[in-house]
């Protein structure tokens, strides 16, 4: 990488932002108008939502499985190892299922998105589009945003439910727990607020996967080694993101709900 002046590296940072900025709001915009590309759109939700649920159900599985016996052990100690579904639940549904399913489909699908794009870009695809009068926003950009938005909330349910199940399997099979001591603390520990909050990151974390991992794309420039470059950066900036915003929204659904 060639050292810049402080200056030019402000600029190109502030274009950039500025680039960003427009692509999401062109992308957001279009949402209300059409034409709409429905065939590309459910091609998307099966590529994303489909193509991620092994990994989102693996890694949710086993950090509820992980979660139940580091919780069990710590309580142990202060004799309130009933209380693990409480802990299992509450930690799965307002944490760790939105931010590790957000950051597993950005591992997969905000590197799809860059190196898809890109290799059109540097193919000349994407100049083509635009010579016969497509807009490449709406056509490659809005449809990868409506299913990661729409396919991400169900992936997180989805996670939420899998990580309790294996906390439940932990704490019956190895700490001698009931099971259904354990799925009733698990839903009497959750209250309308932890739920809200839970279901509310995976919206942010769509919207910063589909459109981190596009603009990327969209951006591409020096051949095949682009390529790889801006599919770096997608995940790595994409998963950044995530992790900054979750806590800016835990931060005001707690300031909303008081937990």
């Amino acid at each position: 990488m060639p050292f810049v002046s402080p200056e030019v590296f402000a600029k190109q940072k502030i274009a950039a932002i500025q680039d960003y900025s427009v692509l999401s709001w062109r992308a957001i915009a279009n949402i209300f108008s059409g034409p709409r590309y429905w065939a590309d759109i459910f091609t998307q939700m099966d590529s994303i939502g489909v193509g991620s649920m092994p990994i989102v159900v693996l890694t949710g599985f086993f950090t509820g499985c992980v979660l139940a016996l580091q919780s069990a052990t710590s309580l142990q100690e202060f004799g309130s190892v009933s209380l693990t579904g409480n802990l299992v639940a509450l930690s799965m549904v307002k944490e760790l299922g939105p931010v590790l399913t957000g950051l597993m489909v950005s591992g997969r699908n905000a590197s799809g998105m860059a190196s898809e794009l890109g290799s059109m870009e540097v193919t000349e695809q994407i100049d083509a589009m635009r010579a016969l009068g497509t807009d490449p926003l709406r056509k490659l950009v809005t449809p990868r945003l409506y299913a990661t938005v729409f396919m991400l909330f169900f992936l997180t349910i989805i996670a939420d439910a899998v990580g309790i199940a294996g906390g439940a399997l932990v704490s019956v099979t190895l700490m001698g727990l009931n099971a259904s001591a354990y799925f009733h603390n698990s839903y009497r520990a959750l209250e309308y607020g932890d739920v809200v909050q839970g279901l509310t990151k995976p919206l942010f974390s769509a919207f910063i996967i589909a459109t981190v991992g596009c603009y990327f794309g969209l951006n591409t420039k020096g051949g095949t080694q682009g390529v790889g470059k801006a599919t770096t950066q997608a995940v790595v900036v994409s998963s950044v993101f995530i992790i900054i915003v979750d806590f800016i929204v835990s931060r005001a659904m707690i300031g909303i709900f008081g937990r």
